[in-house]
């Protein structure tokens, strides 16, 4: 999984009490992920049919470079605005 590129989808579900910060904080985090070095492509978008679902698209040149994502994820407010929200992820390489 270290030479190919990584591809992450899926969904994040919001509690409704959690929405709006969680849209607030989006921007930003969207942002700095499109960024990130190797970061290939990134989008996260609220889902029409579904309030408070998010629907995950990444694509990283390489595990190392999602890796580096996660750390830099993992230190930011988008984690603590989203920490403890169920996600519902595949990752895959290739």
């Amino acid at each position: 999984m270290s030479e190919g590129k990584v591809y992450l989808t899926g969904h994040i579900l919001v509690p409704a009490d959690r929405v709006e910060a969680v849209r607030a904080a989006l921007p930003e985090h969207i942002e700095l992920t499109r960024a990130e070095p190797g970061c290939l492509s990134f989008e996260v978008v609220e889902d029409a049919d579904n309030p408070g679902q998010f629907n995950v698209s990444e694509v990283f040149e390489n595990q190392a470079a999602f890796e580096a994502h996660q750390r830099r994820a993992q230190a930011s407010p988008w984690f603590k605005v989203t920490e403890g929200i169920p996600r519902d992820f595949k990752i895959t390489s290739g």
